[in-house]
């Protein structure tokens, strides 16, 4: 109740992430149950089926991303002075935005099932009633076990990943605030983002060249893809993910650099603070963009375009993506608001605030932008050389 209760009280941005996080749910929980449909209609092609089942992973990674920075970023979660006192400490907090967010994406799994049901025709007296009913196999009946286990999959995992990113930790020293500001430390993971990218693109060259390798089917009905690429696609995602934080930093450290001016040091410090809060998401953004790039090359090659589900499939994992970097931008515009109304008590223009985000804008994407045309070009070469 008490879940409730501080969903029902948020702020109507915080409400309306939430109801994205549901959106996205939705989304992701429709994919699933067409899944079953197509077992369903299709006995004989299990294995086909456990593909499906097996490519609707990214999306799921994508939606509980999206959950898990949304979680984060929600006020409600965030320990205030007095509410140990009261019995919300920060154990009880975690559980609660735990629970919140398996009431989002609980909300989400019951739209997807009346919107899978009214396609199959099971419910009447709305618009397109009955669409879908060969695909979805709306002569099978519907085993309910299986359709209560895939629906529980996003909730569960949302959950259970929000708890385990907000879980209490032990409290940092105490610094003393008589002391200037300290550059943050550098994070750790730039050397071992490159290593996995360069084992990606490695396993993805070797993959596509290979003759006789193993294929699978992508969405939308493409055939006679390595497994071994999709193997590389993955390593290629977690090392720009990895990586992201250490090239944020040196964008900060860059800016800083040769004599700077105010407005340089402001912006290079702001990159150096926040590097770890949005370099991921943007080594993510960035494994997405170059993820679509070689996709859409594939496509246009082999010559099929992608099915409504495979397109329904791309816009939750590139929404998502783009949702979560959002949120730790606007997460990171809120923790430097303290800083930017000292800044403008003591009299600094608001045009040099300005300036500094500008710089900040335009560092990352000198950097981000071409690496991310970079991985896209040398993803795609061994696809279409095949």
């Amino acid at each position: 109740m008490l879940a409730l209760r501080l969903a029902r009280g948020a702020h109507p941005l915080v409400q309306l992430r939430r109801l994205l996080v549901a959106a996205a749910s939705a989304g992701t929980g429709f994919l699933l149950l067409c899944t079953l449909g197509h077992a369903l209609a299709h006995p004989d092609g299990a294995a086909h089926s456990v593909l499906r089942l097996a490519w609707c992973a990214l999306p799921l990674a994508a939606t509980v991303y999206f959950a898990v920075a949304v979680a984060r970023s929600d006020p409600g979660t965030k320990p205030r002075a007095g509410l140990s006192a009261v019995g919300l400490g920060p154990a009880r907090l975690t559980l609660l935005a735990a629970i919140s967010t398996a009431i989002a994406c609980t909300l989400g799994s019951m739209l997807a099932l009346l919107f899978f049901l009214h396609l199959r025709g099971d419910l009447s007296g709305l618009p397109f009633d009955g669409a879908a009913r060969q695909l979805l196999a709306a002569d099978e009946p519907l085993p309910l076990a299986a359709v209560l286990t895939l629906l529980t999959w996003v909730p569960l995992t949302a959950s259970a990943a929000s708890a385990l990113a907000l879980r209490p930790r032990l409290a940092a020293p105490v610094k003393d605030t008589a002391e200037p500001a300290q550059p943050a430390t550098p994070p750790t993971g730039l050397p071992w983002g490159f290593a996995l990218l360069a084992a990606g693109l490695a396993v993805e060259t070797y993959a596509a060249s290979a003759r006789g390798a193993a294929g699978s089917r992508l969405p939308g009905g493409l055939t006679g893809s390595p497994t071994g690429v999709l193997a590389g696609w993955t390593l290629t995602a977690l090392g720009l993910a990895l990586a992201g934080p250490g090239l944020t930093y040196l964008c900060g450290r860059a800016l800083q650099s040769v004599r700077p001016s105010a407005v340089r040091l402001l912006a290079g410090r702001g990159l150096q603070e926040e590097a770890r809060r949005v370099g991921r998401p943007l080594g993510v953004v960035c494994a997405v963009a170059s993820g679509a790039y070689a996709a859409g090359v594939l496509y246009e090659e082999a010559g099929p375009g992608a099915g409504p589900l495979a397109t329904l499939g791309a816009v939750l994992v590139v929404g998502c993506a783009l949702a979560t970097l959002a949120t730790a931008s606007f997460e990171a515009r809120q923790a430097r608001r303290h800083t930017t109304e000292a800044l403008l008590r003591i009299g600094a223009p608001a045009t040099a605030l300005r300036g500094a985000v500008v710089l900040r804008a335009g560092a990352l994407l000198a950097v981000f932008g071409p690496l991310t045309w970079l991985i896209a070009q040398l993803s795609a070469a061994p696809l279409t050389s095949r």
